[in-house]
């Protein structure tokens, strides 16, 4: 959604509340396309401080189905959005693009809230992802989703050589 920040760049002063939808329905960027599960509208204050500069603060929630990173099961992880940014509007776009990262977010006048909110969602993005803590991931040689139970694959080393090596791993099964 696209809020016109013209209105309130030209009173100082002025101070605008919005409750505004988050309408994408995945998010994408590097690693890949992931559905939007679940948002919260998006509260916005905008205030303008004076000198064509408006400080923008708001907070939100969005859940985003991210991939177990053992299993590859689909996990529902909740991202709680909270950004205070300061826009300075005398900036050309050119200028925004050079010192901040305001670039896919604003442009000209024109705030994009959703651009806003990936932008957020990526630098809160998490780490490591798990289904659960003792997710025991997918067979390498079949594919299995292991925390169904076994798959039946026979456990041996590919080369004779490295069976030493993996008597020791075996001992230790999460290294």
């Amino acid at each position: 959604m696209q809020i016109h920040l013209s209105d309130i760049s030209s009173s100082e002063g002025k101070c605008v509340q919005k409750s505004v939808p988050f309408e994408m329905d995945s998010i994408t960027f590097q690693l890949g396309t992931f559905p939007v599960l679940d948002r919260e509208p998006v509260e916005l204050t905008i205030t303008n401080t004076g000198k064509r500069v408006l400080e923008l603060t708001g907070t939100g929630r969005i859940t985003v189905g991210i991939p177990c990173d053992r299993c590859l099961e689909q996990v529902s992880v909740d991202i709680p959005l909270q950004f205070q940014r300061k826009l300075d509007l005398k900036l050309t776009d050119e200028e925004r693009v050079n010192d901040l990262d305001e670039s896919s977010y604003l442009t000209g006048m024109d705030l994009d809230v959703d651009q806003l909110v990936c932008l957020e969602v990526l630098m809160s993005w998490p780490l490591k992802v798990l289904c659960k803590e003792d997710c025991k991931g997918i067979c390498s040689q079949c594919g299995k989703n292991l925390n169904d139970g076994p798959c039946g694959c026979v456990d041996e080393p590919k080369d004779p050589r490295m069976a030493a090596i993996s008597d020791i791993f075996s001992k230790f099964k999460e290294v």
